[in-house]
């Protein structure tokens, strides 16, 4: 059977930890800044992990 492909899409989006956990960025930080309060924009900035419901359907997509 031949190698699976990673999805191209999957790849871009997300990052495996050392630990084993997704990494995902958060939305809603590309435009429209102005009426986003500074506080938000900061918080929007730093990265965060996909819920545990999510995981193994990210993990297949990276992995496979």
């Amino acid at each position: 059977m031949p190698k699976l492909k990673t999805k191209s899409s999957a790849k871009k989006r997300f990052q495996l930890t050392g630990s084993g956990k997704v990494k995902r960025h958060h939305a809603y930080h590309s435009h429209i800044l102005t009426k986003k309060t500074n506080k938000r924009k900061r918080n929007l900035g730093y990265s965060a992990t996909i819920a545990s419901a999510d995981e193994k359907r990210v993990k297949q997509l990276i992995l496979s």
